[in-house]
């Protein structure tokens, strides 16, 4: 079987981790093939990665606003492949992959990890998104949590489908002094904990909120540090932020690196504030690293950090909430350690690659015996 995976990726984050261990879980039976648009060269760096594992990666040589050029590149290459099913990303996909593959004859699904409302014209996007969804063969909801927000959508409960995000235990097995050291590095002097996050600097994220909280926390906890690994329109704000509350010395923003799997093990504890998610990689791979959870109960967050037992779950927007989780957290090294076993069991029990590639045969098995 041949699976298309059409994206506009910028950068090797979540989403792509998802698409291409999912492509290696299929191989070598089944193979597969990775488009994205080109976002001025920026999608090089998922694709680079896409062909060092052995899989092919090509640029689709129309963008923005060349839509219908586009469309019809995508639905050659697809007749070239000889593709059984094309997998959009994201909503520039969706809105351009499903013309394409009705032009070339091949099934084709929409892949629901969220929506960001990050800004106007990404809401803007985004609508036209949930509009669309309907359209499609089907789609794949990365959550319970992102299913039900689908099916507001208009989506009927026979086109949608749950396959869950998942996560590489082996990936995160690093505790090395290097790793801690190089949470150390990003700050002026080294703290005695360490609350570490990762994502978009965007609204949506909650980032501010945790500023909030960090500034209770530390003037409990000194030797508290917090680290936000990442870009995004909120840099700015939250520089601001970080200085008006006096946290210059706690609160570190280093920005994009490539080396979090061996970084995130030698973290104390894992936060993360959204407003919204699907089901976000970042909670899976801190509980596939033992590290245990602080997050805000949205979308299909509480369907990886079980309550009491891998982390806690707070309310969003509440930063004095999320500062009283991580006082507790910070306080108790023996929950820490029983969160974050508990955590590393739980995902390799239910979020597994395997378990992911089998779910997705399965559903294109019944795409192929109804067609």
């Amino acid at each position: 079987m041949r699976i298309v995976h059409l994206t506009s990726s910028t950068f090797f984050g979540g989403p792509e981790r998802q698409m291409l261990g999912l492509a290696r879980a299929l191989a070598p039976e089944h193979q597969t093939t990775f488009l994205s648009f080109a976002e001025g060269g920026r999608c090089d760096a998922f694709l680079n990665i896409v062909r060092e594992a052995g899989f092919e990666g090509e640029r689709v040589a129309a963008d923005t606003p060349h839509f219908l050029r586009a469309i019809r590149l995508i639905a050659e290459r697809l007749v070239e492949l000889d593709a059984d099913i094309l997998l959009c990303h994201g909503y520039k996909a969706d809105l351009l992959g499903r013309p394409a593959a009705r032009r070339a004859k091949k099934p084709v699904f929409a892949v629901s990890r969220g929506w960001t409302h990050e800004s106007i014209k990404v809401r803007l996007y985004e609508a036209l998104d949930r509009l669309h969804l309907r359209l499609l063969d089907g789609v794949v909801a990365v959550s319970n949590g992102q299913a039900a927000k689908v099916r507001k959508t208009g989506v009927p409960t026979e086109k949608l489908s749950v396959i869950r995000n998942a996560a590489r235990p082996a990936s995160f097995a690093s505790t090395s002094s290097q790793g801690r050291s190089a949470l150390h590095s990003c700050f002026l002097s080294p703290g005695e904990h360490i609350v570490m996050s990762a994502g978009r600097l965007s609204p949506e994220k909650g980032y501010h909120v945790l500023v909030d909280a960090a500034a209770a926390v530390c003037r409990d906890e000194p030797g508290a540090r917090f680290v936000v690994f990442g870009e995004g329109s909120q840099r700015e704000e939250l520089e601001r932020r970080i200085a008006a509350a006096g946290l210059e010395a706690h609160f570190a923003l280093p920005g994009f690196r490539d080396d979090l799997d061996a970084i995130m093990p030698n973290a104390d504890v894992f936060v993360l504030p959204s407003f919204t998610e699907g089901l976000p990689n970042v909670v899976l791979e801190a509980s596939a690293a033992g590290v245990p959870v602080v997050a805000t109960a949205v979308g299909g967050t509480p369907e990886v950090v079980v309550a009491g037992e891998t982390g806690l779950l707070v309310t969003p927007g509440d930063p004095v909430g999320l500062a009283a989780a991580l006082r507790q957290m910070l306080a108790d090294a023996n929950l820490r350690r029983s969160f974050g076993r508990a955590g590393k069991d739980f995902v390799r029990r239910n979020f597994t690659f395997e378990a992911q590639a089998a779910a997705y045969l399965q559903l294109f098995e019944r795409v192929r015996q109804s067609a």
